[in-house]
């Protein structure tokens, strides 16, 4: 009788440890593979809109569109500025089609790839809402969109990886932040969503989108990672850094 109150002691007091949180048993799935994709922290399909001064580490693109249709200033990057023409930011573009086509057709295929992973570890998780969560390393799926009202931290190991499929938006509330502990990195970090994602003004995310239309970033919002948009990119005053 003892061993067995005992033993439910220890399930019941398991069972309290992870509540609020979602746990994987796993450092998670295979990574996404971006193929050179993962040379830009922004690549965009259609355009980046930007309203001054943003901070942007890393090389940008944007393909098939005109250069034209990217508006962030040399001033405002660190990094390399490719164009598909010579209607790209003066003085820094640099004009280089073929490898911008290569690297949005690889774009694609990191987000058909998340899209694509069967088996998710965890299913509707919060009904959409995953405001005040931990969310240990694993798949993560929704048929509906993604809310962040309050902060979230992924607490996994340095090499553990994470896939949110998202089948609808991605929105982050104004000042929301997603927190790393335990070594996680933002590099294994992978968002993938059918919808729109809209960072609210002073957020901060991290980790990889995979956005099949825009990403919008409001005023203040950062992240450390990668915006990839099968259509367009909006940056207000914007710090976006490659993790």
């Amino acid at each position: 009788m003892m061993t067995k109150s005992f033993t439910v002691a220890i399930i019941a007091s398991g069972l309290f440890a992870f509540a609020g949180s979602a746990h994987a048993g796993s450092p998670g799935p295979v990574p996404v593979n971006l193929g050179t994709a993962g040379n830009f922290v922004i690549l965009t399909k259609t355009g980046i809109t930007d309203v001054p001064t943003s901070a942007v580490t890393g090389d940008v693109g944007t393909s098939p569109i005109t250069g034209a249709a990217d508006l962030l200033t040399c001033t405002e990057v660190t990094g390399t500025v490719y164009s598909v023409n010579a209607a790209g930011p003066a003085p820094c573009r640099l004009v280089d089609p073929v490898r911008l086509t290569t690297a949005v057709l690889d774009m694609q295929n990191a987000y058909t790839d998340a899209a694509g992973r069967p088996s998710p570890d965890f299913t509707e998780l919060g009904a959409g809402n995953i405001g005040g969560m931990t969310l240990t390393p694993g798949l993560y799926k929704w048929g509906t969109g993604v809310n962040m009202p309050t902060d979230v931290t992924l607490s996994g190991g340095p090499n553990d990886v994470w896939i949110f499929q998202i089948s609808g938006n991605l929105k982050v509330s104004n000042g929301v932040a997603v927190h790393l502990s335990g070594g996680a990195q933002a590099k294994n970090i992978f968002w993938q969503l059918a919808g729109l994602a809209t960072f609210g003004t002073t957020s901060h995310v991290e980790g990889i989108i995979l956005s099949k239309t825009m990403i919008a970033m409001q005023t203040g919002a950062s992240i450390n990672g990668r915006l990839f948009a099968q259509t367009a990119v909006t940056l207000q005053m914007n710090t976006v850094k490659q993790p």
